[in-house]
């Protein structure tokens, strides 16, 4: 499925750099099998180079683990460890684009996340936002994605039994990706 140009005003092709000041890489996992723990990554970058024909478009992300943010330093501090992340051998988290499907507003882009030195096919499914000129004259494009991954899967699998059966964890992760790009002169 392709979207026609019109689809979208303002389309065009080019390469576009992250809005940092208004984008997001969040997280989130089931805990006590009651209710989700939530995070998100402070630092990360994404470039995304659009094509005439959207679905020969391509993303990069990078994520700087370190920077996991679960607004509780000790849970954060050990989420860098090899429990989990192992953060300082394996500093950054990638994605990078193999193929892009549109259809209207929405999309799914199938490509290679790297997380803990493994590398995994997963699909983001998101919902293109549009494309607007600020009033600095920048011109800005926002999408929202997200994927669902298994963490054991790449190598997360830290867990503690409940005293009622059961988990502290769950197994899957929901991985958010709120971007705001701007298109590069």
């Amino acid at each position: 499925m392709t979207t026609s140009l019109e689809t979208h005003p303002g389309y065009v092709a080019g390469t576009w750099k992250l809005d940092p000041t208004h984008s997001e890489i969040s997280f989130s996992v089931k805990h006590l099998k009651i209710s989700k723990v939530r995070g998100s990554f402070k630092t990360f970058d994404a470039t995304i180079v659009t094509a005439e024909n959207p679905e020969d478009s391509t993303i990069e992300a990078t994520v700087e683990i370190a920077s996991v943010d679960t607004n509780q330093k000790d849970r954060d501090a050990h989420l860098r460890t090899s429990d989990f992340f192992l953060a300082d051998e394996f500093p950054t988290m990638t994605f990078a684009s193999k193929s892009v499907e549109v259809s209207g507003d929405e999309f799914a882009i199938t490509g290679d996340l790297t997380l803990r030195g493994v590398t995994k096919s997963e699909v983001l499914k998101g919902e293109f936002g549009g494309i607007v000129t600020d009033g600095y004259g920048q011109t800005k494009a926002g999408a929202t994605a997200s994927t669902v991954i298994d963490r054991h899967a790449y190598g997360v699998s830290w867990n503690a039994a409940l005293e009622a059966g059961g988990f502290t964890l769950g197994d899957d992760v929901t991985i958010t990706f709120e971007l705001q790009v701007v298109l590069q002169p």
